[in-house]
């Protein structure tokens, strides 16, 4: 399990130096930064998962184009860094952000960004109560965001109304997952938890269900030592490690038959399916699951509150919602198993199984006549 760094929180103004690494997709930039990197990133409302992502990483500093906490809804990932002691700069502008070079040595200093002792951009310093502050005010104007979320389900359901009603064409794949338990894992919130509490009660020793990675859940089932039999998405985040382990390979494409993610494997060299789907690459995990006849299907790391749908930050997250709807009564969270499995034995079932034992050698004593002979002559010799 990564765990994340505990640091000292830096004063407000304390300058922290160190190289820019810089992207457009946070999830793209975390596995190309250094210990003792200064991430640049375009991230409105930081999300749980790529704070946890860019501390792991080792960011010294974090200096964002936009608002990592916009007051839209309470999203979690500012809140995360500047409780770890990672210092955030705010709304610093993605023209500033362009004009910095890769590898080039930054300075964050109070609510400024320096180079070479020059200032190259200004922003806002988030602490901890800054943050708390605008945490607070999210929460009262959440409502905003539950009338959006509950229009954009609605459309859905008006636009995409098969994504219930109807199955979807799904691929023939070497592995059968009818009747067996299935295990979708998505690299979201505590997917580290989560799979070390599966971990724990043996779950997957047990029950040997079929691993399904969803893009970067599938290097998640790596880390924890197991191999994905399928791996589905857009490939955009998968390791090449994860794609080597011969697993089912299942590309998301969009309505209308577009799929990007065939590109990076063409280029590979690896073969693979396609899936078509209006909703997310984890939509098409559990649809394909509860086509193919899955038992049950137990999902990792994947939204179990309206806050982490939220957090996610995607229109498109009521696909999700809807998904979850139709493949509700074979469904259960990782959170869930954890609770209601267990492999431990009962002190119960151990005393019975101990007297069901002497029970055993006692009848066994009884009918048999050289046992019989051997206790009779140590009752002599006693007596």
């Amino acid at each position: 399990m990564v765990r994340l760094r505990r640091r000292a929180v830096p004063a407000v103004d304390g300058a922290v130096s160190g190289r820019a690494r810089r992207d457009r997709r946070t999830k793209d930039l975390i596995p190309r930064l250094h210990d003792g990197d200064v991430a640049l990133i375009y991230h409105q409302d930081i999300d749980h998962v790529a704070a946890e992502g860019l501390i792991a990483a080792g960011a010294v500093a974090v200096v964002n184009a936009a608002s990592s906490m916009s007051g839209r809804y309470p999203s979690l990932g500012a809140m995360t860094l500047v409780k770890q002691g990672i210092p955030l700069l705010d709304e610093v502008g993605s023209e500033t952000l362009n004009d910095i070079e890769e590898g080039s040595m930054v300075t964050v200093e109070g609510d400024d960004l320096l180079i070479d002792g020059q200032q190259m951009g200004h922003g806002v310093r988030q602490d901890l109560e800054s943050i708390e502050l605008r945490y607070d005010q999210a929460k009262e104007a959440v409502n905003d965001q539950i009338a959006e979320f509950a229009a954009n389900t609605l459309e859905y359901i008006a636009n995409e109304p098969h994504l219930i009603t109807e199955r979807p064409t799904v691929p023939d794949l070497r592995v059968e997952i009818n009747q067996r338990h299935v295990l979708v894992v998505v690299r979201g919130l505590d997917y580290r938890e989560d799979m070390l509490a599966l971990r724990r009660i043996g779950y997957v020793q047990d029950l040997r269900p079929i691993l399904i990675g969803v893009d970067g859940g599938a290097d998640a089932l790596l880390e924890n030592g197991y191999k994905p039999d399928i791996i589905i998405g857009d490939f955009d985040s998968v390791t090449q490690d994860s794609l080597r382990v011969g697993a089912d390979l299942v590309v998301q494409a969009y309505p209308g038959g577009e799929a990007p993610g065939t590109k990076r494997l063409e280029r590979l060299g690896f073969d693979y399916k396609v899936m078509e789907s209006v909703g997310t690459s984890e939509d098409i995990a559990l649809q394909l699951a509860f086509e193919k006849g899955a038992e049950l299907i137990v999902l990792v790391g994947s939204h179990t509150s309206l806050v982490d749908f939220l957090d996610k930050g995607r229109e498109g997250m009521a696909s999700t919602f809807l998904t979850r709807m139709k493949v509700a009564p074979i469904l259960v969270d990782a959170k869930g198993v954890s609770h209601l499995y267990r492999t431990q034995v009962r002190k119960r079932d151990l005393t019975l199984l101990v007297l069901s034992a002497l029970f055993t050698i006692t009848v066994i004593a009884i009918v048999t006549e050289p046992i019989r002979l051997v206790l009779r002559t140590l009752w002599l010799n006693f007596s």
